[in-house]
């Protein structure tokens, strides 16, 4: 089923007008609420994405929507120069829900990891000792953590490289889950070593777990090895899962979480370094900021979040479904599926390709009220908001059902 005229007008602006940085499904979304989301033809699509965890919380949270408009009717940006009254309760609150001191505010996940790597090279110069210039960063094979030069400088995703150089030093990369490839590569150069970097599962890379053990593996590395763990939990992490962050499946706990999507509650952008004193503690006035970063709305609607999270709710409902959802996934492999992974309510899946590619998956599936992602062409992605109902996760699974047989 093609887009309606209203549809098409919208489509052809943004043909015409938008940069073609993004390839998006030929719907033109108008209104959304929970797990569901309407066009301007008035179709209502199940969101199978959910802004990539941004909505784990679901379109227009009541709780998050009223949080926002109060603090609309209060003051919504004062910077930084200025305390607000809204700060300190964020910065302690979020701190005491990930078990650490401090807090660095940002607003995209992008700003959140580039922050992680100022001050793991920071941290390495002011405390551990690391000669002027020399600070090295371990990163992942096929890991995504944003699209900023230098994150982009420890891609290995030629797409996301290409026509960008030069590019920034200071990064080795290791192939993900290979733990004694992390350890020959810790000690090339442990004096010169600051962080190891990574996603507890890789989201883009088509929601890749790694092996039992790897992230305990990689914490007791890194501790014996006087270096930064990591963990980006941007789109693991605030109940994703089935827990509030992906390292508690394996009782980890890193040296700083890199948080943000679902921690702005698919209102605004919010998005933060979380951390020990220690570590956090080296930044200095005027040595790194954000106009935006730590806003009174920000605040407002995070701090809403958290008190969201700490309830167990979240959780609870994506381990749950979680289950149902693999376990109806896993008996579509050799049925138009190749392999599943993923843990709570996220899965990569991979497509048989005599089915047709992710993208054509996903066009099918859409004309039948489904919304996905695919990635890395025969891979779609399910995350749903948190909200989801088990009606209507049952219902969506129903359609990808009748689009493998179809």
């Amino acid at each position: 089923m093609g887009p309606g005229r209203s549809a098409e007008r919208a489509i052809a602006a943004a043909e015409a007008h938008g940069a073609h940085n993004y390839h998006p499904l030929p719907v033109v979304i108008a209104s959304a609420e929970g797990a569901w989301m309407t066009d301007v033809e008035g179709r209502r699509y199940l969101d199978l994405l959910a802004g990539y965890s941004a909505l784990n919380f679901g379109h227009r949270n009541r709780r998050l929507i009223e949080a926002a408009k109060a603090q609309l009717d209060r003051v919504t940006l004062t910077s930084r120069a200025f305390h607000h009254d809204r700060f300190g309760a964020f910065c302690s609150e979020l701190a005491e829900l990930c078990g650490m001191e401090m807090v660095l505010p940002m607003n995209t996940g992008a700003e959140a990891v580039e922050t992680a790597v100022k001050t793991a090279r920071k941290w390495g110069y002011r405390i551990k000792g690391v000669p002027d210039g020399r600070a090295r960063i371990i990163a992942a094979g096929n890991n995504f953590h944003g699209r900023t030069t230098t994150l982009i400088s420890f891609s290995t995703d030629p797409e996301a490289r290409a026509d960008h150089g030069p590019f920034t030093p200071g990064f080795s990369i290791v192939p993900y889950g290979d733990l004694a490839a992390m350890a020959a590569a810790l000690d090339t150069a442990p004096e010169e070593t600051v962080a190891v970097l990574l996603e507890p599962i890789q989201g883009e890379a088509g929601v890749v777990v790694p092996p039992p053990g790897y992230l305990a593996g990689v914490r007791e590395l890194t501790r014996e090895r006087n270096v930064l763990f990591i963990a980006d939990e941007i789109q693991s992490g605030l109940g994703r899962t089935g827990t509030t962050f992906a390292c508690e499946h394996e009782g980890v706990v890193p040296d700083a979480y890199v948080l943000g999507k679902a921690l702005g509650g698919g209102v605004v952008p919010v998005s933060a370094v979380v951390s020990s004193r220690e570590v956090l503690g080296v930044h200095r006035p005027g040595e790194h900021g954000s106009t935006f970063g730590g806003s009174p709305l920000a605040c407002a609607v995070a701090l809403e979040v958290i008190a969201m999270v700490r309830t167990g709710e979240f959780q609870r409902h994506s381990a749950a479904l979680g289950e149902l959802l693999h376990r109806e996934l896993g008996l579509l492999r050799g049925k138009g599926v190749q392999e599943v992974r993923g843990r709570g309510l996220w899965a990569g899946v991979d497509i048989d390709p005599s089915r047709g590619t992710g993208r054509q998956i996903a066009e099918r599936l859409m004309d039948r009220g489904v919304l996905v992602k695919d990635t890395h062409g025969a891979t779609i992605r399910i995350a749903p908001p948190l909200v989801i109902s088990e009606e209507d996760l049952e219902w969506g699974l129903d359609q990808l059902r009748a689009v493998l047989a179809g």
